[in-house]
């Protein structure tokens, strides 16, 4: 199984008094996301069941994300996802249903790099595991594989770390 953990594109502070929920994407956040898009297209790595926090970045990068693919998958919007913790994180992908062999889980940090470096165990590439300790930038996607038959069996260290993808690599803008 696959597992795509992906840090929502970068977003506009412009606009002060907005609550942080609703932040939109800046003009780097929005190429970021349709380069990713295009990315996971070319890759063949589109999943079968995305995970999307109901925040407005996420839900921008969502539909940037998609825009070229020939159909979006099926999505579930979590509000639980905002901000959330990893082990609320964990908990969520637990309950993805097994015939989802590719699941995409579109968040926030902090959870979603604590959440990476938990999962990374010992068949993690060296070079993905010092990239993502030593930054998890907005738009990034950790890549891992799952030796598991279901969600639900997921655990710390149970899963390798096959790259780490930068909006930096795909169009040269930094996330943060």
């Amino acid at each position: 199984m696959r597992l795509l953990l992906l840090r929502h594109a970068k977003s506009s502070w412009k606009d002060g008094g907005l609550d942080d929920h609703e932040r939109p994407l800046n003009r780097r956040g929005r190429s970021a996301a349709t380069a990713m898009g295009r990315y996971l297209l070319e890759e063949r790595l589109l999943p079968d069941l995305a995970l999307v926090s109901s925040a407005r970045r996420t839900q921008e990068s969502w539909a940037r994300l998609t825009a070229a693919w020939p159909a979006p998958p099926p999505v579930k919007v979590l509000r639980g996802l905002y901000l959330a913790p990893p082990s609320h994180l964990l908990a969520q992908i637990r309950r993805a249903p097994a015939t989802a062999r590719t699941l995409l889980v579109l968040g926030h940090n902090p959870g979603l790099e604590s959440l990476a470096r938990q999962l990374a165990g010992p068949k993690s590439g060296a070079a993905a595991r010092g990239e993502l300790q030593e930054k998890f930038p907005t738009g990034a996607l950790a890549l891992f594989d799952c030796a598991i038959d279901g969600w639900e069996a997921l655990r710390p260290r149970g899963a390798s770390l096959l790259r780490l993808v930068t909006p930096r690599t795909l169009t040269g803008e930094a996330g943060d």
